[in-house]
């Protein structure tokens, strides 16, 4: 038990450690609340185009030595913005449009950080992360950005639900539907640039769907989703840190692949949805029916 304490305890003796798994508890828990969201709505190729639709404000940030989180804010926010316009016309599907924006950001990010010397290891860093070579201004971006989304979906959390349930009848009450979905679009483009760090580019759709897909097999109640999503995602995302520190391996992978365990367990496991518990269910269901007969 001591010696396992003694590992535990340390990583803690270095800065560079404390400050990744801030950001990784933080990333976990803001990914799962605003997870919930993107899950429920099946939203995950939209997330998917807004992680990528980040890379070229990154990359304009890299070359000029600015802000990476700011610059890829606001690349993802614009693009968000446009997506939420365009899918507005009924002639064009929702997903034709986001794949059209998903491959010119991420075309546009390619040629912008080229122009840049050396980009090579900063586009592996962007793709894979680099939540150990995280800075002290990078810690204090993702808190402030962090505690703004998970206000404005404590805000705005109960309309964004009754838009995902019925949106015609949300229209019908006065809801601005269209408006929700540009303010729901926007936090999950900041809750994506938060991760980037973390888990990367190519990896950061895990860290937004998996806690909440898991979530959502364990209960059928949205309250209690949201409460076991940032749970899931920041209990994750701090074991598979552990692992990337114990066994030298990539923070950002171990970190997926630890949420992924999670998910497969409750997809087997899940008292009431999981695949193994199903049978037993329906069986003890089944066997009063049988000894009254």
């Amino acid at each position: 038990m001591t010696a396992f304490l003694e590992a535990l305890a340390a990583p803690w003796e270095y800065d560079f450690w404390r400050r990744a798994l801030l950001v990784a508890l933080m990333s976990g828990v803001v990914c799962g609340v605003i997870g919930s969201h993107v899950v429920l709505r099946g939203m995950a190729f939209i997330g998917d185009a807004v992680a990528h639709s980040v890379f070229p404000g990154i990359a304009v940030a890299f070359v000029l030595g600015l802000d990476l989180v700011l610059g890829g804010a606001v690349a993802g926010v614009v693009t968000a913005l446009l997506i939420a316009v365009f899918t507005q016309n009924r002639r064009l599907k929702e997903d034709s449009v986001i794949g059209i924006f998903f491959a010119a950001s991420f075309g546009l990010g390619i040629v912008i950080l080229s122009t840049a010397p050396g980009y090579g290891g900063s586009l592996e860093s962007f793709l894979f992360g680099s939540i150990l070579g995280i800075s002290d201004s990078d810690v204090v971006s993702v808190a402030v950005i962090g505690a703004a989304v998970l206000l404005c979906t404590a805000l705005f959390n109960g309309r964004f639900v009754a838009a995902t349930l019925d949106r015609e009848q949300a229209r019908a009450v006065g809801l601005p539907v269209f408006r929700l979905d540009v303010v729901l679009h926007v936090m999950v483009t900041l809750a994506i640039v938060i991760s980037l760090q973390a888990v990367g580019n190519v990896l950061v759709l895990a860290l937004l769907v998996t806690p909440a897909a898991a979530a959502r097999l364990l209960t059928d109640r949205l309250g209690v989703m949201m409460l076991l999503a940032p749970l899931i995602g920041a209990g994750g995302s701090v074991l598979g840190l552990y692992l990337s520190y114990a066994f030298d391996l990539a923070a950002g992978g171990l970190i997926v692949l630890t949420l992924t365990a999670v998910f497969l367990l409750c997809w087997f496991f899940a008292p009431r949805h999981g695949l193994l518990t199903r049978p037993r269910r329906a069986a003890a269901a089944i066997a009063p029916i049988e000894e009254e007969s």
